[in-house]
């Protein structure tokens, strides 16, 4: 049995992973970690007599093979730095890491020789949207991306739309997008900027987890859009990457990357 630890297990995203994991042959959940939490009792969140409990990161205390996060920004990097410390293959969900970080914590693994992924979005719609989206920007260097979600979301722009964002200038042409001469009269309407591209974040009750990339050219336009209605659909890709994870070297950004 492969075994696992679920940390931010108390959350929405969590509760699935939680779920899945003990829906899944072959795997066993081992440990739970939430931050902040007073009882170890396992009975208090409807798990399993064995399931041990943690709400300090300091005094973990587990066997198990994968670390599966979902929490919050602030803290994923101290926890994805505590898994490969110990030996443990991370499946990151949460965002908010830097570039910076994501390099040293891949120092890290690679040093281990431990495999692990870091996925901004775990949505199949969300990944081909980004490997679509890089491919057309090879032919419509002109673009903004959209993102949209739920009004508790703790960062913004989305992992996913930043991550989409740099996939994108990976391959388009250097070159001025808009009016060289614009001005903002209501100070960040444009939204962010990424290397020329416009990021813009949209935070609404009601929503989930939904982006636009919008391409144009002379005369055409192309819009590529993904939409997540339930959280349960980050869930197949999570179980991907826990079917892959053991068999990684090193550690990867971007689930497509070990489609």
């Amino acid at each position: 049995m492969t075994k696992v630890l679920v940390a931010g297990f108390t959350g929405a995203m969590g509760q699935k992973a939680i779920r899945l994991v003990q829906e899944s042959e072959g795997y066993e959940l081992v440990t739970g970690f939430a931050a902040g939490i007073t009882s170890k009792d396992p009975k208090d969140y409807d798990l399993p007599a064995g399931v041990a409990i943690y709400g300090d990161l300091n005094e973990i205390q587990t066997d198990a093979d994968i670390w599966i996060d979902f929490t919050l920004p602030s803290a994923v990097y101290a926890n994805t730095k505590f898994a490969i410390e110990h030996g443990i293959h991370p499946v990151i969900g949460t965002t908010g890491l830097t570039d910076e970080q994501e390099s040293e914590l891949q120092k890290m693994a690679s040093a281990k020789q431990l495999g692990g992924l870091i996925a901004p979005n775990f949505g199949m719609s969300a990944v081909l949207l980004m490997k679509f989206a890089k491919e057309a920007a090879k032919y419509f260097p002109d673009v903004e991306i959209i993102e949209m979600h739920h009004d508790n979301k703790a960062d913004a722009p989305s992992g996913t739309a930043l991550s989409t964002a740099k996939l994108i200038d990976e391959v388009r042409p250097e070159h001025e997008q808009g009016n060289p001469d614009e001005t903002e009269s209501l100070s960040g309407v444009r939204g962010g900027d990424y290397h020329g591209i416009h990021i813009h974040a949209v935070r609404l009750p009601g929503y989930v987890a939904h982006e636009q990339v919008l391409f144009g050219g002379p005369g055409e336009a192309l819009t590529l859009r993904q939409d997540s209605f339930d959280r349960q659909s980050f869930m197949s890709g999570v179980k991907v990457a826990m079917d892959h994870v053991l068999d990684l070297k090193e550690l990867v950004i971007g689930l497509e990357n070990v489609l």
